[in-house]
Order: structure tokens, then sequence, then C-alpha cells
């Protein structure tokens, strides 16, 4: 069985069967990013020989805690199957291809998302998959990238191909690079078998090169819901975060049922918030409680979201009884 562990603040807090993970997450500040190494080697202490794929987020802080980073980790018994590419690390277990994340210095901005989407095609590749069998892509840039944002429209519909299945994406706003001249950090995930986009007729997908979710086997990875009405395509509640949540709460049950599914599903959610949002973030705890209450939570602060009415996005992960 495959698990979603709590974010920990440090990997010497991890209290897990390391031969068992498949996947790891640094939220990492701008305090640990200044030194990546020490990070690498806290990780080598812990894990030994193990090898996983690792997605390093940069974030503006770790919702509750004042450490420097948070590792959130994903385990399933014995570990899946483990592919290397370089210094890359992939690892497949129960049908998901688990990726780590990757970047680039070089080129321009929609020159390094198409170096981005290719560096996953190439991996995905090494496990025995292509981009077709992609379910979710997470890419953080900086917020000076917001107006040319729009431009890596073309190369997804170039690399991700035309569908009729696009994976679920998010897009986060983050002003410290992963690495210095990094102006786009891109993961992904994907899976085998027959994939289902699942969508509550929402016309707004039909020309992206995304969907509000997808379904493989008994897994639906979603997409990440703001607070954006998706007839009118208006970012909506601007300034109120408990009505903000409430809203994209709900979306994501809309489109949970579209499987037959509801929040009791949900087994894993990653929250970014805006700097804005942080205040009142606790007054959100009962809601999504009790709209997912076997879920998981991590809550990191980045820089802004793609809308700037936006305070929160949302990206779920649920599991089918």
């Amino acid at each position: 069985m495959t698990v979603y562990r709590p974010a920990v603040p440090g990997y010497d807090q991890l209290d897990v069967p390391i031969g068992d993970v498949v996947h790891v997450t640094e939220y990492v500040t701008a305090a640990a990013l200044a030194d990546p190494a020490a990070l690498d080697a806290g990780r080598k202490a812990v894990f030994g020989e193990h090898r996983a794929p690792v997605s390093r987020v940069p974030v503006e802080q770790i919702v509750g805690s004042g450490a420097p980073y948070a590792v959130a980790v994903i385990t399933h018994p014995g570990g899946g199957t483990l592919h290397i590419d370089g210094d890359d690390v992939i690892r497949v277990a129960d049908g998901v291809t688990y990726l780590p994340s990757v970047h680039t210095t070089a080129g321009d901005f929609r020159d390094q998302y198409r170096w981005c989407l290719e560096r996953i095609a190439a991996l995905l590749a090494v496990a025995g998959s292509g981009t077709g069998a992609l379910v979710r892509t997470v890419d953080y840039t900086a917020t000076a990238t917001r107006a040319d944002y729009p431009r890596c429209g073309r190369p997804r519909r170039e690399i991700l191909g035309v569908g009729p299945v696009h994976p679920g994406a998010a897009g986060i706003l983050v002003d410290v690079p992963v690495a210095p001249g990094a102006q786009v950090s891109l993961d992904a995930l994907a899976a085998s078998g027959r994939l289902e986009a699942l969508n509550p007729g929402w016309a707004r997908y039909d020309t992206l090169t995304y969907k509000p979710a997808v379904r493989a086997a008994n897994r639906v990875y979603l997409a990440g819901f703001g607070a954006l009405d998706p007839v009118s395509q208006q970012a909506i509640h601007a300034g109120d975060l408990v009505a903000q949540a409430g809203y994209v709460y709900q979306s994501i049950q809309t489109v949970l049922a579209e499987t037959g599914a509801t929040g009791e599903n949900v087994v894993h959610l990653v929250e970014y918030l805006t700097p804005d949002a942080v205040a009142d973030y606790p007054r959100t705890a009962v809601l999504r409680e009790t709209r997912f209450p076997n879920a998981v939570v991590t809550a990191v602060v980045c820089s802004a979201l793609l809308r700037p009415e936006f305070l929160l996005e949302t990206v779920p992960t649920a599991v089918l009884s």
C-alpha cells in the first residue's frame, strides 16, 4: 500500500522504513537553498545506500514551522523498481512513476520550460513510459515570469500532444529560484494503464494542456485548484481566504463526484498559500478537516499565485475504495 507521509522539519525527523521510500519532496526556504550540499548530506546520512527521486521545491516558509526546510516522503513496501539516468533517480511502484524535479539555467523562460518537458520525457523513457502517461505536472516559476507564463502553452502542446487526456497541472510562483538562473522548475508524475480525464463539463479545459483531474486505476490526481469560476474564468472572493478555501474545496468535490468519489477519498493535500493568507489559514482548518477527514496535509507559503487575487491553491490526491 502506498502511503503519503506528513512533512517533518528535517531528515533526522523521518520515522519511516527508508527502504520503502519511493519519492522525497524537500520544501526549502532561501536559508536552506543557500547550502544545497548540506541538504544532500542530510539525506544521504539518513538514506544510506537507498536512492529515491527528489523534488526540491523552493518556498517562502513552511506553515507552522520555523524550520529552514521540511521533508515529505511517499512510501511503498519494498521501494518499487529503481531506474537511474545520470544523476537522476526514478522509482516505479504500484504502476506509478515517480520522478525528480528538473530545471536548467540555459535560455529564456520558454526555452527552459521546453527543456524541462523534454527532460521529463527522457526520464519517462528510461522507465519504459512516455508523456502520454503523465497524470500531473507542477511548475514553479518566479513572479517576474507571470506575463510570460502563457508562452509555456506551445511547448506543452508540442511535447504533451493533443490529448484527449492531459495531466492535471498547477502553477506556483516562487521568487527564490531552486538554482541561480533557473526560471522554472518542473515536477511530474506518471501512471501506467488506461487514463481517464475527469471534467464536470467545464468548457475552459477544452483548449488547455491540462485537465481538472486524471484517474489512473484507483487513484485520482487532481490539478491545482484556486478560487476561479470555471464559466466566467474570473477569480472570486478576493481578499477572503476562508471563502476562497470553501470554493476550492467544493470544486475538488465536484470533480471527484465524476468518478463516484467524495472528499473522504482524498489522502493527500498540498496547499500553497500566499504571504497574505498565512494569518487567516488556521480559520480554514475545520472546513478542511470536515471536507477531507482522511487527508495528510502539507501547507507552505509561496511568493504568489498565477492569478493575483488567489490566496490559496490546493493540489489533492485521492484513492478510490
